[in-house]
């Protein structure tokens, strides 16, 4: 670590290691000297309990998972992620998840491989881009710093007809012309073919296409990672799950005290379903909530428990604002 930080201080040392949170912790190295092993690492049992959450529609796996998750070193960070080059491994989840995911993302045995399931995001969520939304918030929102896997940005699609985890492993797509624009070489000598179906087809569904849109998958992800940048919550505050009437809705606090305040509230709805959620914000009372992708300043919080109603799979990311005098009365 002393090399890197000495004479690569650029670089980042991201451990890849598929245990529980508590055994992770000893790659991060010494706790009194701020950790000075790895920089950061995989937050492995995280990620399948993510998509079991939002199947199950409880945010009850998240929580669990979250709870065991100790304190890390203050130079260290957690890399949470939803998908990678390899499969969705299963690994670090009981026989009955493990059975349960299977019976739920496993359409087709050819979806399978190892103990996993070697699919890209927008498939493994029937492309549903209200879930592809909240899979993001999520990810950008919870404790550590996010991966993101390539193309997920734009809702790429997989090959289950490629060997091994190759299925997942397609090029870039990046314009509608020769190779989706990966390679100027014949078609034949790319190192897998690209994605020619309906609906993940290279000649619609690339970066290209997406930049002229407004309202794409790829604009919405730079649009919710500059939030995010906008607030150091985010990347470096503390995390407190907030207790909330409705099991179905996953609500947290994300706070950074160190050289200013940032406050920020995140509430995910995982069902399908318009959920309705009370949240104790008492120790916030007077203060008002402004929505961070469009600025909406919300009602003040009050004494009693402050009420609200989510889209299904909607989430809402809030900054606490102190009252202004005159302004919020």
């Amino acid at each position: 670590r002393k090399v890197v930080d000495d004479e690569y201080p650029d670089r980042v040392l991201l451990a890849e290691a598929n245990q529980w949170p508590a055994d992770v912790v000893e790659y991060f190295g010494d706790a009194t000297m701020g950790g000075d092993e790895a920089h950061m690492a995989f937050h492995f049992p995280l990620m399948p309990r993510i998509f079991m959450a939002v199947r199950r529609e409880s945010r009850f796996p998240i929580s669990e998972i979250l709870a065991q998750t100790p304190p890390i070193p203050s130079n260290a960070q957690w890399g949470i992620f939803l998908r990678n080059h390899d499969e969705l491994t299963l690994e670090m989840v009981t026989d009955e998840e493990r059975d349960y995911m299977y019976s739920e993302y496993v359409k087709d045995p050819r979806m399978r491989a190892n103990i996993g399931i070697r699919r890209r995001l927008a498939p493994l969520l029937d492309n549903d881009r209200n879930q592809l939304e909240l899979f993001t918030a999520l990810l950008l929102s919870l404790p550590g710093s996010p991966v993101l896997y390539y193309g997920d940005e734009i809702g790429m699609g997989d090959n289950i007809w490629l060997g091994d985890r190759d299925g997942v492993r397609t090029p870039m797509q990046w314009t509608p012309d020769r190779n989706a624009g990966f390679s100027s070489c014949d078609p034949g000598r790319i190192y897998l073919p690209v994605l020619m179906d309906p609906v993940y087809g290279y000649q619609a569904l690339n970066v290209e296409a997406q930049q002229a849109s407004s309202q794409s998958l790829l604009n919405w992800t730079r649009r919710m990672i500059q939030v995010r940048r906008q607030h150091l919550a985010f990347g470096l505050g503390d995390f407190t799950e907030l207790g909330s009437s409705n099991p179905s809705v996953l609500a947290y606090l994300r706070t950074y005290t160190d050289g200013g305040r940032d406050v920020v509230i995140c509430v995910n709805n995982m069902s399908r379903f318009p959920q309705p959620v009370e949240l104790d914000l008492s120790e916030h009372q007077g203060s008002v909530p402004v929505e961070l992708t469009g600025g909406v300043r919300f009602p003040p919080i009050g004494e009693l428990p402050y009420l609200l109603t989510l889209p299904g799979h909607g989430f809402y990311w809030f900054q606490i604002e102190l009252p202004t005098p005159g302004r919020d009365a």
